[in-house]
């Protein structure tokens, strides 16, 4: 059930604003990574899984928060799960080990699990179904400027007052975003929850898996934000200080544009395919397009900077077409079971930065001959031509699987 004037924009920004701080903890490391290698004495392979544990505890709860989230509505999730965030902030922030490192970056993960898909399920609730890949888009478009604060400014927080003093803010932050979403979050208009009178949990599920068009936009979404997640959410900065000699500020602010770009692009993507009416047609272009920009922003020699980081932007602009995968994958099932479609498609997505950052260190540190600066590795250019080639390789597959996808024109089935 919908309503109408500022009440549905209100529930909707409370939604987005935890996600902003979700995209805020899901890309932070970028910027503090080489100072964590440091301090822990640790290579690439493991700083680059001491990020991914975000995703590793993120990715699996997808499925299952989609499913709690279409019987009990997005309210006591966000206020539940933005307490874990608080919980798994600070024990990030006072971790004196790898091993405590990663359990509070596991909880992290575990407290940002739902707040994509429960700021999505308020906004089916609140909003009609030809606004959704708009609001999809927004949405996405509000964790870019979470994910824009963990860039420049994140980086001269960490030379201010370091890497752990910023973690304990943002474990001060997670709790303020807790209580907020408590008391004043609402159930979608007059309380409504898509879970009454509908199927049990697991049907919704069945119905979901059962389609094959669900796999496909899953592969979409995991390879299409490979390149966002992977390397403007990590190895962007390390890559462009370390090959091309730009400052950590000039790096950060670089990987800043690209989400920026990236956020930009969600909500006039979802825009457009909503004003077509259909879906098909611009998840293949995004695939195409991010393919060309990813091969001509990290490959091609000789570019003068400005033109790289021109590309890179163009690069976050067409990847966030990975953002109509949602609004596909939930067109093709009712709507009662939209979480759950939800769900499954933001595991694979997420499922994508738990792959592919430790993947593009394991592969650097196959490369690495021995150089340390200032306690961090550093990595030749072979090294980073190789560990990158997989983002390619990413999109290639992206855009086999949208010339795959059935259309939806933008309507739920009925049954």
């Amino acid at each position: 059930m919908t309503a109408n004037g500022a009440l549905p924009w209100a529930m909707w920004a409370l939604g987005a604003a935890y996600y902003c701080y979700g995209f805020f903890q899901r890309v932070a490391p970028a910027v503090m990574v080489d100072q964590m290698m440091a301090e822990f004495q640790v290579g690439a392979a493991i700083a680059g899984m001491l990020s991914g544990l975000y995703f590793y505890t993120y990715a699996p709860m997808q499925i299952p928060i989609g499913l709690l989230l279409d019987r009990f509505g997005p309210r006591r999730m966000l206020a539940v799960f933005a307490a874990f965030s608080c919980v798994g902030s600070a024990l990030f922030a006072s971790a004196d080990s790898v091993t405590a490192a990663y359990i509070g970056r596991g909880l992290v993960g575990v407290g940002a699990a739902v707040t994509w898909v429960g700021a999505l399920k308020l906004a089916s609730l609140w909003f009609p179904a030809d606004r959704f890949a708009m609001i999809t888009g927004l949405t996405l478009a509000m964790g870019m400027a979470g994910a824009v604060g963990a860039q420049a400014p994140l980086a001269a927080a960490v030379a201010s007052v370091g890497w752990r003093g910023t973690m304990w803010g943002a474990a001060v932050a997670a709790g303020i975003l807790a209580l907020v979403l408590a008391l004043f979050v609402r159930d979608g208009a007059h309380g409504a929850r898509s879970g009454a009178g509908a199927p049990s949990l697991l049907e919704g599920l069945r119905r979901v898996l059962a389609l094959g068009q669900t796999w496909l936009l899953g592969l979409y979404s995991l390879t299409m934000a490979a390149p966002m997640l992977s390397f403007a959410g990590l190895w962007g900065v390390p890559f462009l200080m370390q090959v091309h000699g730009l400052s950590r500020a000039e790096a950060a602010f670089t990987t800043s544009a690209m989400l920026v770009s990236w956020g930009i692009g969600s909500p006039l993507t979802g825009w457009i395919s909503d004003r077509m009416g259909r879906r098909k047609p611009a998840l293949v272009a995004a695939a195409a397009l991010s393919l060309v920009f990813t091969v001509a922003a990290l490959f091609l020699p000789g570019l003068p900077m400005l033109v790289r980081q021109g590309l890179l932007c163009l690069l976050g602009m067409a990847s966030s077409g990975f953002v109509l995968s949602f609004a596909t994958g939930r067109e093709n099932v009712p709507v009662w079971a939209s979480g759950a479609a939800l769900g499954v498609v933001n595991t694979a997505s997420m499922s994508s930065g738990a792959i592919f950052q430790p993947l593009i260190g394991w592969l650097l540190d196959l490369r690495w001959e021995g150089m340390v600066i200032a306690g961090s590795r550093v990595y030749g250019a072979d090294a980073w031509e190789m560990a990158l080639a997989t983002l390619p390789a990413c999109q290639a597959v992206a855009l086999m699987a949208a010339l795959a996808t059935r259309e939806t024109w933008c309507r739920h089935p009925e049954r």
